[in-house]
């Protein structure tokens, strides 16, 4: 048996521009997917699950990984109806094994799953990539979204870039800076307005860091002897950003983190989504290390790369590119897969928009084409990689 990546795209139901077709044709076998559009915290019902499964396998692919099955924020700050929400997931997670879906993703990101300040910025190629920039945020946060007590968790010298930058903006610009920010969670169509993120915060209130890693290990702890008992295999997503925002707390970010949740969640059932773009945004992140460290509790890849720079910057580079180290990466996990006898999911993440996808509306970073490239060269990159070991 070949212990390869099982390789597979995301994809967001029937109203994603990317057709199954689309996917199948890139060379993805697999599909990763969840149901947007039932509320978060609701049951996923066998019925529903089953119907989506259906539709997957008539496109000729199968639903490897469901990503993902949202966290109700009472359950982040362990609060309001947080054990309702805790049983609705235990059911969701034995609906989902009982139709043959064995790896869950998950984060545990309050407030919002991922942040970016420019959703179409221009690379040198002329393709479109999605980018976070430090002053632009600050921006967002000071002058936009204009949250109380945003300037007391920035240094001077940062507040000026960000009130020179934001000074030189058009209204268009400041538009266009505000709907980044504010993207809704993906899958879903709509944005969040400044009001209701604010309220968001205000509801986490003095939640510390400590808390929320706290709440993160009850939580998991609750739902583990779930998992195990159905087969499940539950994946945590890093911070995206891999740093504090907003005031909030990120508690996914860095090796320690990884080190504590599996010191404090014992069920080898509780692992990792290893999301090479996400941890790469850190300077003190070493995925190399990282991955051999916790190789055996990683049961979902992400593989993109981010370019940094040294204010801590970074936009989605190619692939192969940037700070991922994606190359390295793959070799350890072929070796890992072949001397565990298992085989990994593994995605693209986060394309180029480029060629003709320039004139689609897609997801941001979900067009077809830059993952199609992303998908081939990571492919390549497996194939030497198994010819090597031979």
């Amino acid at each position: 048996m070949s212990y390869t990546m099982i390789q597979t795209m995301r994809w967001y139901g029937d109203n994603d521009a990317v057709s199954l077709s689309d996917i199948r044709q890139s060379g993805a076998t697999g599909i990763v997917t969840a149901l947007h559009h039932i509320p978060v915290g609701a049951i996923w019902t066998s019925e529903a699950i089953s119907k989506r499964k259906e539709t997957i396998e008539a496109g000729g692919l199968t639903w490897e990984v469901v990503e993902s099955l949202p966290v109700h924020e009472d359950i982040k700050k362990r609060s309001g109806n947080y054990q309702e929400w805790i049983e609705n997931y235990k059911v969701s997670l034995k609906n989902l094994a009982a139709n043959g879906i064995r790896v869950v993703t998950y984060n545990f990101m309050p407030v919002l799953d991922w942040v970016r300040t420019n959703l179409d910025f221009p690379t040198e190629t002329g393709a479109l990539c999605l980018r976070f920039g430090w002053k632009e945020f600050i921006a967002f946060d000071v002058f936009i979204l204009k949250r109380p007590g945003a300037e007391d968790d920035y240094n001077e010298s940062d507040l000026r870039k960000a009130k020179e930058f934001f000074d030189n903006l058009s209204i268009s610009e400041i538009d266009h800076l505000k709907t980044s920010c504010l993207m809704g969670l993906p899958g879903s169509d709509g944005l969040f307005t400044t009001g209701q993120v604010l309220d968001l915060l205000d509801e986490y209130g003095d939640i510390s860091a400590e808390q929320l890693q706290q709440n993160l290990f009850s939580f998991l702890n609750e739902i583990a002897p779930i998992a195990e008992e159905a087969g499940v295999l539950l994946a945590i997503h890093p911070d995206d950003p891999p740093y504090p925002i907003l005031g909030l707390p990120r508690i996914m970010s860095t090796a320690a983190h990884i080190e504590a949740l599996i010191q404090n969640v014992p069920s080898k059932n509780a692992g990792l989504c290893f999301c090479t773009g996400s941890y790469s945004a850190r300077r003190d992140n070493d995925l190399l290390d990282m991955i051999k460290r916790f190789g055996d509790r990683v049961y979902f890849l992400h593989l993109r790369s981010t370019d940094r720079d040294e204010e801590g910057n970074f936009f989605e580079a190619n692939h192969l590119e940037g700070n991922g180290n994606i190359v390295s990466i793959i070799q350890y996990v072929s070796q890992l897969q072949k001397d565990q006898q298992r085989r990994i999911p593994m995605r693209p993440d986060h394309g180029h928009q480029m060629l003709d996808d320039l004139q689609k509306k897609t997801y941001p970073g979900y067009s077809a084409i830059g993952r199609l490239k992303g998908l081939a060269e990571i492919r390549g990159v497996e194939a030497a990689i198994q010819q090597l070991q031979l």
